[in-house]
Order: C-alpha cells, then structure tokens, then sequence
C-alpha cells in the first residue's frame, strides 16, 4: 500500500535530504555568500589588468573559487525551496542567489569579450609563460569557438544585467505550474470528492476503470486550460527570448544556438525527426492494438498509458524496489552496485511526496559535496523506473567528481540521458528475466513498449514542436493559443496516428511541459533513448569491453564533446545507425506483444 503524507514533517528522517551536506548551518551560507560579494569588486579589477600568464591564472583560479562556492550557496536554498515550493525563507535564499548570480555575471562579463580580443597564439604564450594554466588550457582555447558570437564588452555586460528579466518567463512558468495551480477534484476509493495531485493523477489515467481515467483527465487539464492565455504568453516569452539572443549573438537560427555548445551538427536533430516519422507506423500499429485490447468503439488521450494486461497492479515497496534495482544493475560490476547502495543510508535521496514539493524527480550532481536526488515516490512500478533513472544521473555524477578535477566534472545534457536510459533497459530485461507469471511478463513488454513511446516518440514530437515554434517566431509569425494548439495537435496527429479521438484538451499538451522553458533539450532524451539501447544489449550480451569503455565513459564528464565520448561506448550519432536500430527494436516489440 502507497504510503501517503500530508506534511513533510510526518515523513522518516532517513528518506529526506540532509541539507547540512551542503552547509550546516544558515550562518555558514550567509558566510559564504558575504564573502562571493566582497570578491567581486577585485574580479572586477582585472578588467584592462590581464596582460600575461601570471595575471591570466590569477583571474581564472579566483574565478573558479568563487563560482565553486556560489554553486553550493544556491544548491542549499533550491534544495529547500523544491522540497516545499511554499516556504518563503527558502524562496528568498533563492532570490538571493539569483540576484548574486547577476552580479557576478556583471563582474565577469569582461572576460569573453577580453579573450576572444586575443590572437590564439598570444594565449598559447600566456599559457606557455605560466605552467599552472595548462589546467585551464581545454577551456581557454575551446573559448575560441565562441568568437564570432561573443558582443562586445559593454553589450556583454548589459545582458549579463538583463540576466533576471530574460529568465522570467521561465521562472514564472515554474511559479504557476509548481506553486500555484490547482487541479480539479476526483472521487476517492471513499466515494468523497477530492483535490487532484500530480501523484494521484499519474496512478488513476493508468486505472482500470476508464470513467476514473477519464475524471482524472479533466481535473489534471482543467487549470491549463483555465490558464491557457497566461502560460501562452509564457511560452511565446521564451521562445522570443531565445530567438532574439540567438540574432544578437550572430547564430543561423535558435537550434543552431541551442546545439553549439555540445558541438552537434544541426542534421543529428532534423535526422532524429525524419528516421522517426519515416518508421513511425509500427507506434501507429500499437496504438491500433491499444483500441483492440481495450475493446473501445473510439480511443482517447486517456486510454493512451491505461496498462493493457488486465488485473495486474504491483505494488513495490521503496525498500524492495531498491533492492531489486541493485539486483538489475549487476551488468554493471560491484564497484557501481555498492556506491548507489551507499545513497540510500546516506540519505542522498528526498523520497516522497508532500504538499507544494516541487513535482517530478531529478538529480543533481554537486561537486564536493554528492549527488541529491529528488523522488516523488509511489510504491509502484512506474515509481521504480523513475528512481533507477534518476540514479543513472545520480552514478554519473558521482563518477565524474570523482575522477575528474571541477573544470571538467560537469557532463552534458546530452550525456545524461544515456546514463539514466540505459539503467532502465537493464531494469526491464532483469524483470523480464526472473519473471514466470505470464500475465505480468505481458505488463512489463507493455510497460517497455509505452516507456519507449513516451521516452523516445514523445519527445521528438516535442523536438519538432519547438523546432516549429521557434521557426515561425524567427520569421515574425504569431505566437498564441490559437497556434501552439493548431501546431500541438498536427504533430500529436502524426505521431499517434488519426484512430485517436480527440478531446478538447489534447491540443492543449503544450501548455503543462516544463522542458519547453529549456529549449532544445528534449531531443537529447530520444538520442539518449537510442544510444542506450545499444550500450545495454551489449552489456546484457556480457560483453565486458563495453562494460570497460561505458564506466570509462561515466568517468569522463565534460571531458571531451558529448559525441566524441559516446563514440568511446560505440555509438555515433552522426549516422543514423542508432536511431534506426532503436526504431526497428521498437517493432520487434510491438511485433512480440501483439503475438
């Protein structure tokens, strides 16, 4: 049974984060911060005063020191605010921090502009006269790459001013969504009308009983259709922004600008779209299937994650999913198995759900310190998928600051999702596995066949939902309501197929997806998706050189580009092999199940 709590307090010590890791008291923080602001005047100074190795070292360590300990200063307040988005000390240690981030923006924005003034070969003298530099040598030079979309200083620091504002469509969308919305009510086992929660909603669309699916529909989009015009606005806000910054900064477009810093070419994101609609009938042929199993006369967006192997609801404790979990990633060797068992007793992880906890799960890596994971867990099964991938993030940073120094610990987004997928194929196969009873075997081949339609399908429809939108605002073409919906539903037509019935709200899917407020990052969860599925068959396969090369890849962070280092695992995202093989394993599933 799901254990429940309707405060944080009520919730054991040992399944909440322990926020002294990070700082152990409040007066440290304040220390800390105190002592960023007094640093920033004598960053500043070095404006104009650079003018050989010594002084180029100098600026970098000091710069470094600083933004290692502002780091930790907004860590400590966003971790409070996201485990109760309603407290205001928390909210205003967060504005605190983003107000610092904008000052140290401001002492700092001379710097890129400064750089790029330089001849390469006058830096590779500065680094020559001071050896200490060759610590910063990759990330200097890399510098360079920026050069044609560098302003000049003054422009530069204007913006870093501007850093506030220009974040504010996405911290409002963070506002409505977390803190204020209010869903509509369902009816409860007791037959009592009850307030909808994110948890709630996600267990009873997967109900059994379509009229529960069906009311739970309706309460979760009822304030995003009430709000449609304000998170419109939002939205539109973003992309505008995005859009103007990628001009100012002198990129071909908005995607070009979103792709050069993990140096993918542009024809990796239009070839995801293209491969995935080019095989897309075999979702299409499941989505068919979904209507015969269920026996409906018309198929709705609610019908879409209801399970389709009756009868079968799994109830899985927090401390028996770990177990299993650690159980399922043996591929992996014992070192991984006995560190993330380590989290746990550590309490590394925020477990369960309250009130105005902010919704989802994450990971975040900070260095010095360990990786804190956010959950907003159920007993069930979904609940166990989550937590497997958010602790593939969770190894990778653990990995990474462990063997890499600071400059180079932090690993792509790109990368991330590798790590995280390929703990989630590991976890299906062991189920698979062990399985005997065939009614539960059917749910989890379904289980996986719906996580790879949300994990991979989804999220390129949402690629080509932003590619969309910032195209036409680039060109100067309206962005409201009218046209995210007209734009959502074409694309949710191509994808599902036209055998689903559409009901009003379906058009209106744009409007509750966070990630849209970080544009261009959704894609990376189907090249993840596609490059897990590689990495885990061959693991499964006992193939210990992969195993070799994928903990090397983990230890790697931001080492080299996020390519460059999945070619390490085999895998090239340059051709379109891994998508393809992706597509053609999703058929041979859809083929298994429907025999």
């Amino acid at each position: 049974m799901t254990v429940t709590y309707q405060s944080r307090e009520d919730v054991p010590e040992k399944e909440k984060w322990r926020f002294e890791d990070v700082y152990a008291s409040a007066a440290d923080w304040e220390k800390d911060y105190q002592y960023i602001e007094s640093m920033l005047p004598k960053l500043k100074q070095f404006d104009g005063s650079i003018n050989d190795g010594a002084s180029l070292y100098q600026y970098l360590s000091q710069k470094e020191e600083v933004s290692s300990k502002f780091n930790l200063v907004y860590v400590y307040g966003m971790l409070q605010a996201d485990v109760d988005t309603r407290d205001p000390n928390a909210q205003s240690l967060v504005d605190r921090a983003k107000q610092l981030a904008v000052k140290m923006s401001a002492a700092s924005s001379f710097f890129m502009p400064f750089l790029l003034s330089l001849e390469e070969n006058t830096l590779k003298g500065y680094i020559k006269q001071e050896p200490k530099l060759e610590y910063f040598e990759q990330d200097l030079l890399d510098a360079f790459r920026y050069k044609e979309h560098v302003l000049t200083k003054e422009k530069e620091e204007i913006l870093s001013q501007l850093g506030e504002a220009l974040s504010a469509p996405s911290h409002t969308y963070s506002m409505i969504n977390n803190a204020d919305i209010k869903f509509g009510d369902v009816t409860n086992e007791e037959g009592m009308k009850v307030e909808l929660t994110r948890g709630m909603y996600s267990k009873l669309i997967e109900d059994e009983d379509r009229d529960k699916r069906k009311e739970a529909y309706k309460a979760y989009y009822k304030p995003y259709l009430q709000l449609k015009n304000s998170i419109a606005s939002t939205l539109a806000a973003n992309i505008k922004t995005n859009v103007t910054l990628a001009r100012l900064r002198n990129y071909p477009s908005a995607l070009e600008k979103g792709l050069f810093g993990d140096k993918v070419p542009r024809e990796v994101y239009e070839n995801l779209i293209t491969a995935t609609k080019a095989n897309i009938a075999p979702l299409h042929r499941y989505t068919q299937l979904r209507k015969e199993k269920l026996g409906l006369e018309e198929l709705r967006q609610y019908d879409l994650n209801v399970p389709l192997v009756k009868g079968v609801k799994l109830e899985i404790s927090y401390d028996e999913a770990y177990d299993t979990l650690l159980q399922a990633l043996t591929p992996l060797g014992k070192e991984y198995a006995a560190a993330l068992k380590s989290f746990k007793d550590s309490r590394y992880i925020d477990v369960r759900e309250t009130p105005g906890k902010r919704s989802g799960a994450y990971n975040l890596g900070v260095y010095d310190v360990h990786p804190f994971v956010l959950l907003n867990h159920h007993d069930d099964l979904d609940s166990m998928f989550t937590m497997i991938h958010e602790f593939g993030h969770a190894m990778h940073s653990y990995y990474s600051s462990k063997h890499q120094p600071r400059i180079s610990a932090g690993y792509s987004i790109f990368v991330a999702e590798v790590a995280s997928t390929v703990n989630e194929v590991l976890l299906i196969h062991y189920l698979l596995n062990k399985e005997t009873n065939e009614q539960i075997r059917k749910h989890l081949l379904n289980h996986f066949i719906d996580q790879f339609r949300g994990t991979f399908f989804t999220q390129v429809m949402f690629a080509e939902f932003e590619k969309i939108t910032h195209e036409m605002a680039e060109a100067g073409t309206p962005l409201n309501v009218e046209a995210f919906n007209k734009i959502y539903e074409s694309l949710f037509r191509q994808y599902n197929g036209e055998i689903v019935v559409f009901d009003d709200e379906v058009k209106y899917g744009w409007s509750r997806i966070p990630h849209f407020y970080r544009p261009f990052y959704v894609y990376k969860y189907a090249t993840g998706f596609a490059s897990a599925i590689h990495i885990a068959e061959k693991l499964l396969s006992g193939d210990q050189e992969i195993k070799t090369s994928y903990l090397e890849f983990l230890k790697s962070g931001g080492s080299d580009y996020p390519l460059e280092l999945l070619k390490k695992t085999g895998v090239d995202l340059t051709t379109s092999e891994p998508i393809d093989h992706a597509l053609s394993r999703f058929d041979q599933l859809v083929t298994e199940f429907s025999k």
